[in-house]
């Protein structure tokens, strides 16, 4: 196979994986709290195809390496819904939410309490507080969530607060080694031991939306698949080169 063949090969590659980093990004545009992510290459010198008896050195190659990916953690715009239970967090903390895998990491704040009176994800996964699960009983009304954290209610027909919890904060020393899981959740991975963050606060009746560029992303996804198709373009024509030198050194001057 030929070396102009192989780098369009690892050229088209590292392009198919760009467009689904790209498509899971415009999938998300929605998610509360989700981060966009970002391709990285590198180049990758290699020497050049080659027969196994080949005599001496030939200049090496370069190829198209697909590296892995960069995410952006800077904080989505917030929106105002209003709805007592839902948290945006201002900083880079993480909500600390517990699955059946253990415990993982979230910035969306769309919370609600299910039928047990658990505080809970959209995926209903309970969202853990400094002393483990926040759980409400069915006379709690006028839930108010402070700055730190700290959920309070009014039980019942009194007028003294009642406190039910205080969120867990917790960031990481870094945070792009966190591991993406799905339904908008991080492991911690290689980003080390989660830790209290005392920084970042809560804003009660917001949420934390997408930080992806719709637009920008759209771009990409264009630039990405004409790129694509002017590869596949030029491996045609470089395959019909072929296909003619070939049948003309075939010809048999008669």
């Amino acid at each position: 196979m030929e070396n102009a063949l192989l780098i369009n090969l690892s050229r088209q590659s590292a392009l198919e994986r760009q467009l689904d980093v790209i498509a899971n990004n415009i999938a998300n545009v929605n998610t509360s709290g989700f981060k966009a992510d970002s391709s990285l290459f590198e180049e990758y010198l290699n020497t050049p195809a080659h027969e196994d008896n080949f005599v001496g050195s030939d200049r090496r190659v370069s190829f198209v390496q697909d590296r892995g990916t960069f995410r952006d953690m800077s904080t989505g715009p917030l929106d105002a819904t209003k709805n007592p239970l839902d948290v945006a967090i201002d900083g880079s903390a993480f909500l600390t939410v517990q699955t059946p895998g253990g415990e993982r990491y979230t910035r969306d704040g769309n919370l609600h309490i299910n039928a047990q009176g658990q505080l809970v994800t959209v995926a209903g996964n309970p969202v853990i507080g400094a002393s483990g699960p926040i759980v409400f009983q069915q006379t709690d009304h006028d839930i108010n969530i402070t700055p730190d954290g700290t959920i309070t209610v009014v039980e019942g027909s009194g007028r003294t607060d009642s406190v039910r919890g205080t969120l867990r904060l917790v960031s990481f020393a870094d945070a792009q080694k966190m591991l993406k899981e799905g339904l908008n959740l991080y492991a911690a991975g290689t980003a080390g031991a989660p830790q209290a963050d005392t920084k970042s606060t809560v804003r009660q009746g917001f949420l934390e939306k997408s930080n992806v560029n719709a637009v920008g992303e759209m771009s990409r996804m264009m630039e990405v698949t004409r790129a694509y198709t002017s590869i596949a373009t030029l491996m045609q024509q470089q395959s019909d080169l072929q296909k003619t030198a070939i049948q003309q050194l075939a010809d048999v001057p008669t």
